[in-house]
C-alpha cells in the first residue's frame, strides 16, 4: 500500500503528525509513506523512520498556482493508492486530485467535496487533541484511535550530532540546558527574556552550560537573554539562534539535559527527542497541542483571559506571560531528570 500524505506548514504540526505515520505503520507493516511538504520540513521527515520519502512542495504558504499544481499532480499519477490531507484547505487538496488518487481522505473543509471522495467531519468534542485528529484519519470511520496513543520520536544519527557540535564548536563537559525563547506565532508566547535570564543565571551558577536555540528572528532575543548574564557567566552561554540549519538544530537539541521552551515548533521537537521539558505557556493551551513526551512539565498561570489564542494582547499587558516569574520553571526544572538520547 502507498501512501501520499499532504503535510502541514508548521514545525510543530510536522512533529506531531509523526503519530499519523506510526498509527499507518501499526495497520499497514508494509506500506510506504511518502510526505508532499515544504522543503523545510526535510530534516524533520529525514528522522522520522516511518517515512520512505520527503517530497519537496515549491509553493509557498497559501499560494494557489493551479497550474503548477496540476504539473505535480499528473507527475505522481499512479504512484499512490490513498492521499491523506492534514491541511483543511481545498489547496491541499488539488495534488492528489489531480494525480487521481483512488481515495482521498481528510477532514471537510474549504468546499472540498469532489476533490475529497473519503471526507470526515470532525467532531471537535471527540478529538480534542491536534494529534487525535491527525490519527483519526488513519483509520476507517467511526473506528476509535487504540490506546495508547503513539508518540513522536525523532532518531538521531551519531556522525550529524557530532558534526554539529564540532562545527559550533561545542562540548558535553558539562550538563547543558536549551533555552528556546522564540515563538513564530507572536508575542503572546513568548515568554519575557528578562525571566529566561533568571533560569540561565540559576543553571549556570549550578555548573550548567546554556544553549539557547531558534531562527534568525530569534537572534535579538537571545543576545538580549545573554546580556542580562553579568560577565563570567555570560560565557558560559551561547547563542545558536539563527547559526544553524533546522538539521543542526534538531541533532544539537538532542544533547540537551534539560529544555525550557515557549510553546512552539522547537518544543515539539524536544518532545519528539525525549528531552526533559518545561513548557511555558501564555496566550494558548496545552489542551490542543501539548508536548508529548515522558518527562513533561506544563508552566502557566491561566489568568482570567488566557488561553485566548491571539498573537499579540489586546489588553497590551501579557499579564499571562509577564507575571509568570522564574521560580516557577526554575521549580520545574529540579523535578526533571536528565536522560540520554538514543542515537543510531
Amino acid at each position: 500500500m502507498r501512501i501520499l500524505i499532504v503535510g502541514p506548514s508548521w514545525v510543530g504540526d510536522m512533529v506531531m503528525a509523526q503519530t499519523l505515520f506510526q498509527c499507518l505503520k501499526q495497520r499497514h507493516p508494509q506500506c510506504e509513506i511518502d510526505v508532499l511538504a515544504p522543503e523545510w520540513s526535510r530534516p524533520i521527515l529525514e528522522r522520522m523512520p516511518e517515512v520512505r520519502a520527503a517530497l519537496s512542495f515549491p509553493l509557498g504558504h497559501g499560494a494557489l498556482e493551479l497550474a503548477t499544481r496540476r504539473r505535480i499532480g499528473r507527475s505522481l499519477k499512479g504512484q499512490y493508492d490513498q492521499a491523506i490531507l492534514l491541511p483543511n484547505s481545498l489547496k491541499s487538496a488539488l495534488v492528489p486530485f489531480f494525480a487521481g488518487i483512488a481515495k482521498r481522505t481528510g477532514w471537510r473543509g474549504e468546499f472540498r467535496y469532489g476533490l475529497l471522495n473519503d471526507v470526515r467531519i470532525l467532531d471537535k468534542q471527540k478529538y480534542p487533541l491536534m494529534i487525535e485528529r491527525f490519527m483519526a484519519l488513519a483509520y476507517d470511520q467511526n473506528v476509535e484511535i487504540p490506546r495508547p496513543y503513539p508518540k513522536p520520536a525523532l532518531q538521531i544519527e551519531t556522525a550529524s550530532r557530532d558534526a554539529a557540535l564540532a562545527k559550533f564548536g561545542l562540548t558535553l563537559d558539562r550538563p547543558v540546558l536549551a533555552l528556546c525563547p522564540g515563538a513564530e506565532f507572536g508575542e503572546s508566547k513568548r515568554w519575557p527574556s528578562e525571566h529566561y535570564a533568571k533560569v540561565a543565571e540559576t543553571k549556570i551558577r549550578e555548573g550548567w552550560q546554556v544553549w539557547l536555540f531558534g531562527s534568525k528572528n530569534d537572534h535579538a532575543v537571545g543576545e538580549s537573554i545573554r546580556e542580562r548574564l553579568i560577565p563570567g557567566l555570560r560565557e558560559e552561554s551561547v547563542n545558536l539562534s539563527g547559526g544553524t540549519s533546522l538539521a543542526e538544530a534538531i541533532d544539537l537539541l538532542s544533547c540537551a539535559d534539560a529544555v525550557v521552551s515557549n510553546d512552539s515548533g522547537l518544543m515539539h521537537v524536544a518532545a519528539a527527542l525525549n528531552r526533559p521539558l518545561v513548557a511555558v505557556y501564555g496566550s494558548t493551551s496545552p489542551g490542543f497541542t501539548p508536548p508529548l513526551a515522558d518527562q513533561v512539565e506544563i508552566v502557566r498561570l491561566g489568568i482570567e483571559c488566557s488561553p485566548c489564542f491571539e498573537r499579540t494582547c489586546r489588553f497590551g499587558h501579557y499579564n499571562c506571560l509577564r507575571l509568570l516569574e522564574p521560580d516557577s520553571v526554575i521549580t520545574s526544572l529540579s523535578h526533571l531528570g536528565g536522560t540520554p538520547v538514543e542515537v543510531a
